[in-house]
C-alpha cells in the first residue's frame, strides 16, 4: 500500500496463514522480536518511536480451533 510500511510474518510449511501490520511511512517504526515470539508462529511486532518514548505494537492470530493445551502453552 502506497504511503505505508509493511511488517509481515508468513506461516511456514503450511498453506495460508499470515499476519500483516502496516504503519504510515511518516511514523518512525521498525520491526522487533519478542522473547516469547518463537512460541507463536503467527505474530508480528514493531516499535513505534514518538519523541522520547517507544511503543511496542503487535498483531497475533490465534485460530478459533486451537486446543486448550495449545492455548495454555502460548500464554
Amino acid at each position: 500500500m502506497t504511503g505505508y510500511v509493511m511488517f509481515r510474518k508468513d506461516r511456514l510449511g503450511r498453506r495460508g496463514g499470515r499476519v500483516i501490520l502496516y504503519s504510515k511511512e511518516s511514523i518512525q517504526a521498525y520491526e522487533t522480536k519478542l522473547e516469547k515470539e518463537a512460541e507463536c508462529e503467527e505474530a508480528v511486532w514493531c516499535n513505534i518511536v514518538t519523541g522520547n518514548s517507544t511503543l511496542t505494537v503487535g498483531l497475533v492470530y490465534r485460530s478459533p480451533n486451537i486446543s486448550m493445551e495449545e492455548n495454555k502453552k502460548n500464554t
